[in-house]
């Protein structure tokens, strides 16, 4: 693997992260957009039961986010032998918790909508979507270890490329599937379950056989014979803090959504729609992030420790620049981006509010998804899980209560509440990383 560490390299790997982020995320998307113009109570639906898919599909991520900082720091060390036996050991590890995925929101999904107080009038749709996309969580568990591995090879355009045929037969799908053509009958809200599921079935498939075509490194279950106990020890020593901060974020926020449920369907549907104009800006934080983390744990696993220190600067001033230019454009044109789904004026109105503060918002967001990444890159694993947990459930949750219900302040209390965590965040976790304490990790054999 032939990792550059110049300062162009960041944008060479941030653009095709972005892009699949995005198209991944459409995915889901997709199904909400088609699905408005259907019915408003089945986009209330997707966006509950999304929810708690993007809770448990964090289970996915530890084990990937866990490899990609060991392997990019094996790469940075030149000790490439243990590289083939952790993809082997996170694949496997990753079909286990699938399954168990899959069982949990197959059978008990209706106890977890209960605990949400999902409206009675849309407790039926939540159901059959998430089951359907529950029988899928093994599919999504192996794609989501598979661009792991692609993105440490830096193979990120064929992710890209994969992420983009999804959509397009995900769109077919809803397209034939939601109201039924010729033969096909209306399947309505399953119709779109059904659709994602299977293009991402079909994805998971190409990216198989493209890594299978381009790599020689083994990927193959006799490499966990013996079974290698140690490496996996160290997979969960990573992944279990790493993927405790993104665990306690959706935790929290699927409390936030508990609050939000209290005022109703308008209320709702302009908390999900803002979500997903929201996501513009957060993915590409996301994809600079996990770009930067790419070629930072090279560089710490090299001990080019100055260098690294410089590639997170870099990043988060592109982060910023980015993040807070895109929210002032979806505060700009909000009127017409809620129109495009509803003409609900109470929908309107709050979404204007929403996305004003949603700038500041994204202003914290961007230092935080670089510095949690760089962090665990470095091994600084304890801190952002500690700090996430103690400012996303002291201050976003308990503020959320207090301004949304105890002021009345609704959807735009809650969003006062997260750009209060997202901008204290930032900042402690810049004097974290300022204190030059990730300086001292080693998380690989010398």
């Amino acid at each position: 693997m032939e990792v550059q560490t110049h300062k162009m390299s960041l944008f060479h790997y941030t653009w095709p992260i972005f892009i699949e982020l995005l198209l991944q995320m459409l995915v889901g998307n997709v199904d909400q957009m088609m699905m408005s113009q259907v019915s408003q109570n089945a986009v209330a639906a997707i966006g509950n039961a999304n929810q708690i898919v993007n809770v448990l599909i964090i289970t996915f991520s530890v084990i990937s986010l866990a490899m990609t900082i060991l392997v990019t720091q094996y790469f940075g060390s030149g000790n490439r032998e243990r590289v083939g036996e952790t993809y082997s050991l996170a694949l496997f590890v990753n079909f286990v918790f699938g399954l168990g995925i899959s069982v949990t929101l197959v059978f008990f999904n209706r106890p977890i909508f209960a605990w949400m107080h999902v409206p009675a009038q849309i407790l039926t749709d939540c159901a059959i979507y998430i089951t359907i996309i529950g029988l899928g969580m093994v599919l999504q568990a192996l794609f989501m270890t598979y661009v792991a591995m692609f993105r440490t090879q830096g193979w990120m355009k064929q992710t890209m490329a994969v992420s983009a045929v999804m959509n397009v037969l995900n769109i077919i799908g809803n397209f034939l599937l939601i109201q039924g053509v010729g033969p096909i009958p209306p399947l309505g809200i399953a119709g779109v379950a059904i659709s994602s599921t299977v293009s991402r079935l079909i994805g998971l498939g190409l990216l198989i056989v493209l890594f299978n075509l381009r790599t020689t490194i083994e990927v193959h279950l006799r490499s966990l014979s013996p079974f290698p106990w140690g490496q996996l020890k160290k997979l969960l020593a990573i992944g279990i803090p790493s993927g405790g901060e993104s665990v306690s974020y959706n935790l929290s926020q699927m409390v936030i959504t508990k609050i939000v449920n209290g005022f109703g369907t308008a209320v709702i549907n302009t908390r999900v729609y803002a979500n997903m104009f929201a996501m513009v800006s957060y993915m590409y934080g996301s994809a600079v992030s996990q770009a930067a983390q790419i070629l930072v744990g090279v560089l710490i696993g090299g001990r080019k420790l100055e260098d690294a220190h410089k590639q997170v600067m870099r990043t988060i001033i592109y982060s910023l620049i980015i993040g807070v230019g895109v929210s002032t454009l979806l505060y700009i044109f909000s009127d017409s981006l809620f129109g495009l789904f509803t003409d609900d004026p109470a929908v309107l109105r709050l979404g204007k509010q929403v996305m004003l503060i949603e700038i500041f918002l994204e202003a914290g967001r961007a230092v935080n998804m670089t510095q949690v990444r760089a962090l665990q890159a470095a091994g600084d694993i304890q801190f952002p899980i500690l700090l996430g947990i103690a400012s996303q459930w002291g201050v976003a949750v308990t503020l959320s209560f207090v301004f949304a219900v105890g002021m009345n302040l609704g959807v735009v209390g809650v969003w006062l509440a997260m750009m209060i965590d997202e901008v204290l965040r930032a900042i402690l976790f810049l004097l974290r990383w300022y204190s030059g304490k990730w300086k001292t990790r080693n998380l690989i054999e010398n």
